[in-house]
């Protein structure tokens, strides 16, 4: 069956800031306390859709989360008014406001992970919400999460969204971030290649920062996404580079179709996986950067992987990079070598996302790939896919609300949480999705 890949990316929130909130990702400690631009980071992240959509490439969009999370300051022991939670939250621990006030949610590649109905037995396009557990930030993103999925995607008899997983230790699992799905045509069954940092009870994990994803969630969230069990495979992420700066898969492997692009020392035993690879997946070509051409620090610091890598109509594949990769003389060297060389991906596609790449989140960070049928396609929420007519609407509203300076004190403004529910309350009427935010219940 004919089918395609939409991408859906999130849309940065009214409180992006920089706190320094996620361990393990050197970008977010780097930017600690430094002063955001909520405004550009929107506008940025709008104009990379709107441009691959202008390119042909189908392109949604994914609306942020109401923040500063009063109900979960609340659920934190502070009490009062709206305005008197945010007050004493600021004066208490203003990690803890930050905390609340996070525009994670952005980075929709950890939203869910996502199974098309090709390799589904049910025949169903099926999203399983992260729980994000790792990071008390992101924790509380999964009910919203839920919310909007099934607003946009809301037809029962096309898909299923499912709720995160328990919020334990055993189960953390941090989305589409940690997932592959390796094949030919998008509409013929795949390979899902789900990769973990730790397994419970073995030895084998990072020391320095955390392994994020494990093998068990990996495994329930196939089960849970109804994955043919014929078309399933388990791999684990380098411990080494986890320690290094690579707290998802994504930061150093991406994949589309029969190609994986990955760093020479993404995985455990990686010979061996890329054999295996070769076996199951016809066509199977991996683009594997030495060591010697690209060191890890490089690849997290210039997000040479965290990119997005499209298939055109000739059959081609674009390479969507942040700009740091293009302004790094040795990364920008190798991919130049990588064009001229023989395999599928032919050009590259720079975008300027310095507002969310501050906070540790490239191109791959910012969409969620749903593979989508024509029929399927047709019964997603038609007000959340852009066009000329939304992106307008959309830049008129990130006008109106969206401030261009935000530090961390600025979070106790309870000018900013009337702003914010404003704002959203427009975007839901402007998406048509309904009232999916809890002040809006």
């Amino acid at each position: 069956m004919s089918a395609r890949e939409v991408n859906f990316d999130g849309l940065p929130g009214p409180t992006h800031h920089y706190a320094g909130l996620s361990f393990g990702n050197e970008a977010s400690a780097k930017h600690r306390l430094k002063i955001s631009n909520p405004h550009l980071a929107a506008r940025q992240g709008l104009l990379k859709m709107k441009a691959l959509a202008d390119l042909g490439f189908a392109q949604g969009v994914i609306p942020p989360q109401e923040r500063p999370n009063v109900l979960l300051l609340r659920r934190l022991g502070f009490g009062g008014s709206d305005e008197q939670v945010l007050a004493k939250a600021a004066a208490h621990s203003p990690q803890l406001l930050s905390a609340a006030s996070s525009a994670s949610s952005m980075w929709v590649a950890n939203a869910a992970t996502v199974c098309p109905s090709a390799d589904a037995l049910d025949g169903k396009v099926h999203f399983t919400v992260a729980n994000l557990n790792n990071k008390f930030h992101r924790a509380s993103e999964a009910d919203t999460t839920g919310a909007l999925l099934r607003a946009i995607f809301r037809d029962p008899q096309a898909f299923a969204v499912h709720d995160a997983l328990p919020q334990v230790a055993l189960f953390g699992d941090e989305g589409a971030a940690n997932h592959n799905r390796l094949g030919g045509d998008y509409g013929q069954p795949g390979l899902q290649l789900f990769i973990y940092g730790r397994e419970e009870g073995s030895a084998h994990r990072p020391g320095r920062y955390p392994a994020r994803q494990t093998l068990e969630a990996s495994q329930a969230v196939a089960r849970l996404n109804q994955v043919n069990p014929q078309q399933l495979l388990f791999a684990q992420q380098n411990p080494e580079v986890i320690d290094r700066g690579v707290f998802h898969n994504d930061v150093i492997a991406v994949s589309n179709r029969q190609v994986l692009f990955c760093h020479q020392q993404a995985f455990v035993n990686q010979p061996q996986l890329l054999a295996r690879l070769a076996e199951r997946v016809p066509g199977f070509q991996a683009v594997q950067v030495p060591a010697s051409r690209v060191s890890v620090a490089d690849a997290v610091a210039t997000y040479l992987f965290n990119s997005q890598l499209l298939s055109r109509d000739d059959g081609s594949m674009l390479l969507v990079l942040p700009k740091e990769a293009e302004e790094h003389a040795g990364v920008r060297g190798y991919l130049q070598e990588m064009l001229a060389a023989d395999n599928p991906i032919a050009a590259l596609k720079i975008f300027d996302l310095r507002e969310s790449m501050a906070n540790g989140g490239g191109p791959a960070c910012l969409r969620l790939r749903v593979v989508l049928t024509e029929a399927e396609r047709a019964a997603v929420n038609p007000a959340v896919m852009i066009n000329d007519a939304l992106f307008d609407a959309l830049n008129g509203w990130i006008d109106r609300y969206y401030r261009d300076r935000l530090s961390q004190a600025d979070l106790a403004d309870p000018q900013l949480l009337r702003e914010g529910r404003e704002a959203l309350d427009q975007l839901t009427q402007i998406l048509s999705l309904g009232s999916v935010y809890p002040f809006q219940q």
